[in-house]
């Protein structure tokens, strides 16, 4: 029994404020709140350096994966749309792998090198989506193509970058692909926030286009969408969000699949209450999944990005077999 969509995100928004107050309070070496309330500088280093930071970021990265998962599925109305699907990952990852390569590991405005190398590289293959599908009209099914041409493309010159590069910047490009919420300090998501939150804040104001798309292009052509305008909108606001998440995060797959899925069954279609879900639920699941991926082989830390992509692979089984059903 599916409960009231008031009642889900509220529901939602406690388990959310719980993973705020609990998940940085877990680790390799647990603490208290009363030793950090106390002023005990071990665990005061360990909570707002280290651990505040981490899941803020998680908040931030699973916030904006599923918010963009939501709006490419309703888009492309197609159950298995990312934020992926259309190669913005790829061209960051690109864009970074290219800067490990030519070993550019300085700092810009703050930032390291690497991760505005990997902003440029989602920048720049959103932008070579929409110029090839512009030249066919800009349908939906010329968009998706030319993003998975996009995204073998770059796929295909990262194993040619990783093949003329020596074993320390293989392995360099390897860790960094696997994504990893491991901050220290919070310049990180100060950098991350604005993207997001302001991403978010639009996609929640074209939920109402959103919601007549789900009615099908034509009906919703009928009734004063410009959907050569909404698919311009969402996909550049998305590749904005997953750039700037991808440069500080590395590419983190499968979130924006799984968390829209899961809470439609929840919460229902409408993106009214949907998309204020997905960016609580979204946020509250990658939190609990770096919590998991740092403390299931302590003292060592596995990637959090492996974890989801552990979890997703079983999970896009589960929507194929659930499809055939349907």
């Amino acid at each position: 029994m599916r409960p009231h969509p008031r009642i889900a995100l509220f529901v939602l928004l406690l388990l959310w404020t719980a993973v705020v107050i609990g998940a940085p309070l877990v680790g390799s070496q647990p603490i208290s709140l009363g030793d950090v309330l106390r002023g005990d500088p071990t665990a005061e280093a360990i909570f707002w350096q280290l651990r505040l930071p981490r899941v803020l970021l998680a908040l931030l990265a699973g916030a904006g994966l599923a918010v963009s998962g939501l709006a490419f599925q309703t888009l492309f109305r197609n159950e298995l749309a990312e934020p992926y699907t259309l190669g913005i990952a790829t061209g960051a990852a690109l864009g970074a792998v290219l800067s490990l390569r030519l070993e550019e590991m300085g700092v810009l405005w703050g930032m390291p090198l690497v991760s505005l190398a990997s902003f440029v590289g989602a920048i720049g293959a959103t932008a070579l989506v929409v110029g090839l599908a512009w030249r066919r009209k800009g349908n939906t099914g010329t968009l998706l193509l030319a993003g998975i041409a996009v995204s073998l493309s770059c796929s295909a010159l990262i194993l040619f970058l990783q093949y003329l590069s020596d074993s320390t910047q293989t392995f360099r490009m390897v860790r960094w692909m696997m994504g990893g919420l491991s901050v220290v300090g919070y310049g990180e998501v100060l950098w991350a926030a604005p993207w997001v939150l302001g991403g978010a804040a639009v996609l929640l104001a074209l939920r109402w286009d959103l919601n007549l798309l789900l009615t099908g292009e034509e009906l919703a052509a009928s009734r004063g969408v410009d959907l050569v305008r909404l698919r311009l909108q969402v996909l550049g606001i998305s590749a904005l969000m997953i750039g700037a998440l991808v440069a500080v995060a590395g590419p983190i797959g499968f979130v924006g699949l799984m968390v829209p899925h899961m809470l439609r069954r929840w919460v229902g279609h409408d993106h009214l209450f949907l998309a204020p879900a997905c960016l609580l639920g979204g946020g509250a699941f990658l939190a609990v999944c770096d919590l998991a991926a740092r403390t299931i082989m302590s003292p060592a830390e596995l990637p959090v990005g492996v974890l989801t992509a552990l979890l997703g692979g079983p999970f896009f089984l589960w929507l194929l077999v659930l499809g055939r059903k349907e």
